[in-house]
């Protein structure tokens, strides 16, 4: 049986907590090495999904 759980590590209580589970042997821990956006830009990229651009091209496209 699996289990998860999220825990918001801003408090001292919980980087506590967390850093205590850290020591079990039974305790897999998983953490996103970005935010949800950014993990699945790179999984489109990466799949070749992605458009290629120039920066000027970007540029333009982020100021208009």
């Amino acid at each position: 049986m699996e289990i998860t759980i999220k825990i918001d590590k801003r408090s001292k209580q919980a980087k506590v907590f967390y850093e205590y589970l850290k020591t079990l042997p039974f305790v897999e821990l998983e953490e996103p090495r970005y935010n949800k956006d950014t993990e699945k830009a790179i999984k489109e990229a990466k799949l070749g999904k992605a458009t290629k651009t120039t920066l000027e091209d970007f540029r333009k496209e982020l100021y208009s």
